[in-house]
């Protein structure tokens, strides 16, 4: 079994498998393969579109291009060539190449940023040129001028066979139509002023250089690669052959990660054993731009290991010692933690709880108290039901998931609000991000504090400001670690000066990049920049015709929202 660490897990720079990723050419790239082909006797074959939408029609008709030659190039026209129309294109120009790279039939894909092909095709010089059947009997002089510089260097144009015929424009169309409710509400965000692209990029490069303290517990995440499952023969039990070993630091260490990735300076304070192990976390930290502070303890580091046959986890193993610190090191704790705020003035201070016996409830409001006078910022979050949620005393930011909300206030059947509402009571808390799975999450701030009890469950309406923001990924293919890259994005937005609707939405963009990938790898800032613009070139969008205001007012709506 190979032993892997999770920088040897990243899928390329561009968080692409290679095999994708190796497609996409630059323009020098494409010439100098365009080279090696006519060196090697290979032809080369040509299309050029929008490819808004890949549809069947576009499938066929690159597979019939493919017949044509030895390699297939398809060039895409670039964002700023393309004049379809308000919302077009709905796809931007860095997806539609992936989406065309991710065809086996496809050998080159080109992002090209004029609006035509003319100027690539006299530099490619393609041996065959293939444009769909409805060209045929084009004069649009664009072509017409594609044609004569494919034909003077001695290339052929051909028609595919049009058996298939589909319109991006008529089924974005239709989509547009029948978007459904959180399709809807995420349009009507993107008309939110400071949800805008310049405003989100700005916030990004804002988080460069802020100083930010992480303290709590490490863990190690560790995925163990399975074959195929197999029933013993002494007995009905599933047998697991395991084939590689994955580690991925996670806790608080994955938390600081995060926040180096995204441009900060996190200072790490973390308990750790005296041992190789230790050693080795905090060197893999440091070399990511942790500092990394430490009180020596003689347990190890808690793991989590995770059995997966494919991507799917089939068992988990928890090897979780509770940490036992004895009051000296408790208090030696607690001060690092403090001091560590106090000495570099924290723009924000991160505190987990993971529920592993590193906090009591008393420890961690003590903790609390403590460092509000050194930070601008204090943000946590917890994990498992050992956790002490409640006790985040006057924090900024809690992001609890619903059932851990739940749980910790003994509250499972009452409104999102009143849970909530008895939440901000009990801490004097300043704001929550409460994640809902598929639904999204809800980012919750508290209006006024009144000293008698509603009549009514939705009286706690008044009281609250809450903004929905659905899931920005579809499909998750790794839930791990989404809470931990949020509440970074999420306490860095803030300690920006950003309101809950920002942090709130670039907590969901950092968990869509998050949830996208196998194992807990820190997200960056270049990625939040692609999940910012893949949102807002989505222009799938709700065609209502309310006039929504630049600067939306506390949805009410979503208030009822509630996760089974």
């Amino acid at each position: 079994m190979t032993t892997s660490n999770s920088d040897s897990t990243r899928r390329g720079a561009t968080g692409l498998p290679p095999a994708i990723a190796a497609k996409i050419c630059t323009r020098e790239e494409l010439i100098r393969e365009r080279a090696r082909l006519r060196a090697a006797g290979k032809s080369l074959v040509h299309c050029h579109g929008c490819f808004d939408i890949v549809h069947p029609g576009h499938i066929r008709h690159l597979r019939q291009a493919r017949g044509l030659g030895d390699a297939l190039l398809v060039s895409v026209t670039g964002d700023s060539g393309i004049a379809k129309g308000t919302g077009r294109p709905l796809i931007p120009e860095e997806l539609r190449a992936e989406n065309l790279a991710a065809l086996d039939c496809v050998d080159l894909v080109y992002v090209e940023p004029t609006s035509t092909a003319e100027g690539l095709l006299r530099q490619v010089e393609p041996d065959v040129y293939v444009k769909g059947k409805e060209y045929e009997t084009n004069n649009d002089p664009r072509f017409l001028a594609e044609r004569e510089a494919v034909e003077r260097a001695g290339g052929r144009v051909v028609f595919s066979s049009g058996d298939v015929v589909f319109s991006s424009t008529a089924l974005i169309a239709a989509m547009e139509h029948t978007a459904d409710p959180f399709q809807q509400r995420l349009t009507q965000l993107m008309h939110v002023a400071e949800l805008s692209g310049p405003s989100l990029y700005s916030m990004l490069a804002s988080f460069r250089g802020k100083r930010v303290v992480v303290i709590g517990e490490p863990i190690i995440d560790t995925y163990i690669l399975c074959d195929r499952p197999e029933i013993a023969s002494e007995s009905p039990v599933m047998t697991l052959r395991p084939i590689e070993a994955r580690h991925y630091d996670g806790g608080a260490a994955i938390v600081a990660r995060h926040a180096a990735a995204l441009g900060a300076k996190p200072v790490l304070v973390i308990p750790l054993p005296r041992s190789p192990e230790g050693a080795a976390m905090v060197k893999r930290l440091e070399a990511e731009g942790v500092e990394v502070r430490t009180v020596k303890t003689g347990s190890g580091v808690p793991e989590k290991q995770r059995f997966l046959v494919g991507a799917q986890k089939v068992m988990k193993l928890d090897l979780l010692e509770p940490y036992v610190l004895d009051a000296h090191q408790q208090e030696e704790f607690l001060s690092l933690g403090v001091e560590a705020a106090r000495e570099i003035n924290a723009d924000a201070t991160i505190i987990t709880d993971f529920g592993l016996g590193l906090f009591s409830g008393k420890v961690l409001s003590r903790l609390c108290r403590e460092v509000r006078a050194f930070t601008g910022v204090l943000a946590g979050d917890v994990s498992g039901k050992r956790s002490n949620l409640r006790a985040f005393v006057g924090a900024d930011l809690i992001c609890p998931s619903e059932s851990e909300l739940r749980d910790a206030m003994r509250l499972h059947s009452e409104g999102m609000p009143l849970v909530v509402w008895r939440l901000f009571e009990e801490t004097r808390a300043r704001g929550a991000i409460v994640t809902l799975g598929a639904e999204g999450l809800i980012g919750f701030t508290p209006l006024a504090r009144g000293a008698q009890d509603p009549i009514e469950e939705q009286a706690w309406t008044t009281r609250l400001s809450s903004e929905h923001v659905p899931a920005l990924c579809p499909i998750a293919l790794d839930p791990l670690g989404c809470g931990d890259s949020l509440l970074a994005a999420a306490s860095l937005t803030l300690a920006c000066g950003g309101s809950m609707l920002a942090a709130s939405f670039l907590g969901a963009c950092a968990a869509s990049s998050q949830v996208q990938r196998l194992g807990n790898v820190p997200v960056t800032t270049q990625e939040l920049r692609r999940t910012i613009a893949r949102v807002h070139s989505a222009h799938l969008a709700w065609a209502g015709n309310e006039t929504i205001e630049s600067r939306a007012t506390p949805s009410r709506t979503t208030q009822t929202l509630r996760a089974s």
